[in-house]
């Protein structure tokens, strides 16, 4: 298991305090000295955008750093100053914020930096979470809140409108997707059924070059769709001679079901009620945006040396 990154601190600095290192070589070291897993490794923050040990590391030492327990004589790399030895001499059990927090520099630094990341992750320092958690990771952790009851709520709202809404609803979802060609062939398409199994088809280009067939059923939660119902739309996939499928449900999907699809000759995508929900965010149907967070990081490059 991944440390927090306040209970890393001890042993970055003293790893700093060899000498000039680098966050990759400590969180190497540090991996090594922890015996974590090749998984734990290379697990990423909730964004994707960096392993979560290394976030971890460079947040122990920007912390350190305020506190002038490390210092940064070179782009990319650091080491402990005469001030961070000192703290290592006295042999600490811990270094966690509450020791910097003895810091008047690092005090003042904290209580801005803290009141930054409750504005922009609407969680209270003070929470136990965000003591173990750097602010990248409290971003990430409210956004992924955020996402998972905006599904819970589109996925209410499908339920509680027509059946007739839902089959607009696909339509939107696969033009914006870039299915169909304009609204009004999707619907023309989809809207003709071709087999009992079959509620739609649309076109996978612009010039209806190939033709995907749609499935879809409007379950509540807890009503999943079973192999048998997976099984009629293949079938009737076979009478078309259709080798492209997607069959959408608001519930999900049995797990006879979905081994099912993986043998199949025919290119069959199911797409349950979560999966739809962020389909439908990530192409903007359904929901708007009304608030947008920037964050930026320092340009290397631009403070490099000629």
């Amino acid at each position: 298991m991944i440390p927090d990154y306040q209970t890393l601190m001890l042993p970055v600095l003293r790893l700093a305090a060899e000498g000039e290192t680098r966050v990759a070589d400590v969180a190497e070291r540090i991996a090594d000295d922890l015996g974590l897993t090749p998984a734990e490794r290379e697990e990423l923050l909730p964004s994707g955008r960096q392993r979560l040990l290394h976030n971890r590391v460079h947040w122990a030492k920007f912390y350190m750093s305020k506190a002038g327990l490390i210092a940064s004589p070179a782009r990319g790399r650091f080491l402990a100053t005469e001030k961070g030895k000192a703290l290592l001499a006295a042999a600490p059990e811990r270094i966690d914020v509450a020791l910097l927090m003895q810091v008047p520099e690092f005090r003042e630094f904290y209580k801005n930096e803290s009141a930054a990341t409750e504005e922009a992750a609407g969680v209270k320092p003070t929470d136990k979470a965000s003591a173990r958690t750097t602010p990248e990771e409290q971003v990430d952790a409210a956004h992924a809140a955020l996402q998972a009851a905006l599904r819970d709520e589109l996925l209410q709202r499908i339920l509680a409108n027509s059946p007739a809404f839902f089959e607009q609803l696909i339509v939107d979802l696969l033009v914006a997707m870039g299915y169909g060609g304009s609204h009004k062939d999707a619907a023309a398409q989809l809207g003709r059924s071709g087999d009992g199994g079959v509620d739609g088809i649309v076109n996978e280009d612009r010039l209806g070059l190939d033709r995907i067939y749609v499935q879809a059923k409007r379950y509540a939660p807890g009503n999943p769709v079973g192999r048998p119902d997976v099984n009629g739309f293949v079938g009737s996939l076979v009478g078309l001679g259709a080798t492209k499928g997607v069959f959408v449900t608001t519930s999900t999907f049995s797990q006879p079901a979905r081994d099912y699809v993986r043998h199949l000759a025919q290119r069959v995508i199911l797409i349950d009620g979560q999966e739809l929900a962020d389909l439908m965010i990530e192409h903007h149907v359904g929901v708007r945006s009304y608030r947008t967070v920037e964050f930026k990081r320092l340009d290397e490059d631009f403070f490099g040396e000629e």
